[in-house]
């Protein structure tokens, strides 16, 4: 019981030592804020290029565009994880939102369905 109100008052106690809302403390604030920014369409474009150069994720293949401040994904990987990359990259870059049509191989998804079955055995 005590554990909780300390939890419930860790917030407010933040609040009063910095003098800055809490919200703007946390990532998610922090990214929205981002986005809600003026970000232009070919800033956007310009930082997800940029990203991509440096990023496995580039040798994908990839295509994307951006309308408005929406950032639209196309293409296929046999790497399941770059499909949310791609989406985290976009979200860093400014968007304000992400449309993620990046397809998984049949390989990426058989060799995901492995690494699972392995890891319940193990346990």
């Amino acid at each position: 019981m005590q554990r909780l109100a300390i939890l419930l008052l860790l917030p407010f106690l933040s609040l009063l030592l910095t003098h800055t809302p809490v919200l703007a403390a946390t990532p998610h604030a922090t990214a929205k804020a981002v986005r809600a920014g003026s970000v232009s369409d070919a800033q956007l474009e310009a930082t997800i290029r940029a990203k991509l150069a440096k990023s496995k994720v580039g040798k994908d293949g990839f295509k994307f565009h951006v309308q408005h401040g929406v950032v639209t994904w196309e293409g296929t990987t046999n790497v399941i994880q770059h499909k949310g990359a791609a989406t985290r990259m976009a979200r860093t870059a400014g968007a304000s939102q992400v449309v993620n049509n990046i397809q998984i191989s049949a390989a990426a998804k058989a060799k995901a369905a492995a690494n699972l079955k392995k890891a319940s055995i193990v346990q």
